[in-house]
């Protein structure tokens, strides 16, 4: 089985991660200063090189001003749209 990080669902919630993040007019020091981690978390999160959890998510998007409720329906919306990327040790659940 496939890790998620290396999914295109993974690549939705990284590129929703950033637009947030530009939207707000913030830079990832920017970021980063506000949750108080260093910016290089932040350029590792956005390129795939470090998984989030579902917490750390809502942190980040609330750290760019947004609606973390939203950005998740936001996310659901689209990763529901795709066809599941891979089974789940290879059968249907």
């Amino acid at each position: 089985m496939r890790k998620s990080i290396h999914t295109p669902e993974y690549a939705a919630l990284r590129s929703q991660l950033q637009d947030a993040r530009k939207t707000a007019g913030l830079s990832q020091r920017e970021l980063a200063s506000r949750l108080h981690v260093p910016h290089s978390w932040i350029a590792k999160v956005e390129n795939g090189e470090r998984r989030i959890d579902l917490i750390e998510f809502c942190w980040f998007i609330a750290g760019c001003g947004a609606d973390a409720e939203a950005a998740c329906r936001k996310l659901t919306r689209e990763i529901g749209s795709r066809k599941p990327s891979q089974r789940v040790g290879g059968r249907s659940k």
